[in-house]
């Protein structure tokens, strides 16, 4: 029995409904993953080019597009243990070059920005208070790092009741292996997994107006 058997054997897998009122949530798009001299660089320009896609069909659909970014006092005062656990967080101290947003993925006026200090976007922000008053009910992410904060996203995402949708080839991760294996994590337990183009169809077909 191969692994897909498996799990769906096991009862994982179930379906998510994708809802009426999707928003596009952005994950992290910023320079410390697309420069080269960053420590945190992580070849992901495929990624970013797959959710400046993603963006775009949002923006067409007329739905929320929403950015997260990760900024720390100096020091990482406010970064707790996971500044701690992960010195290469220090790329995002504010004032620095790797916390901008990439040149395709920045915010437009209108659009929401949640500065955040962990990995998920949820965790100690106004994120789920904000989908909430605009009658959010499923998301689209992307960003980076897919075994990371895009993993840690997704998990709060569906406790806190917003269908999640992984839009796998707009998410980048450093290596591959810990790509796929948080996408087959998403996938059997807490969102769906898609691709662009099958996110592209869901937000064409939402109703217009």
């Amino acid at each position: 029995m191969d692994l897909e058997q498996d799990y769906a054997a096991a009862g994982f897998g179930g379906s998510l409904p994708f809802g009426k009122r999707p928003a596009v949530l952005v994950v992290d798009m910023v320079r410390a993953y697309t420069v080269p001299e960053s420590p945190l660089y992580a070849g992901v320009e495929k990624a970013v080019e797959a959710g400046a896609g993603l963006v775009a069909a949002g923006r067409e659909a007329g739905v929320p597009v929403v950015f997260t970014k990760v900024e720390y006092l100096p020091g990482g005062t406010d970064g707790g243990l996971f500044f701690r656990k992960v010195p290469a967080l220090g790329a995002f101290v504010k004032g620095g070059e790797y916390g901008a947003f990439v040149p395709e993925l920045v915010p437009e006026e209108g659009d929401v920005v949640v500065t955040k200090q962990y990995a998920s976007a949820f965790f100690g922000t106004s994120l789920a208070a904000t989908l909430t008053a605009l009658g959010v009910d499923s998301l689209l992410i992307c960003g980076l790092s897919t075994s990371g904060c895009v993993r840690a996203t997704g998990v709060d995402a569906l406790q806190h009741g917003f269908a999640p949708y992984v839009v796998a080839d707009a998410c980048g991760d450093r290596d591959p292996r810990p790509h796929e294996a948080a996408l087959f994590d998403l996938k059997h337990k807490y969102a769906e997994v898609v691709s662009l183009a099958e996110a592209i169809d869901l937000l064409r077909a939402l109703p217009k107006g």
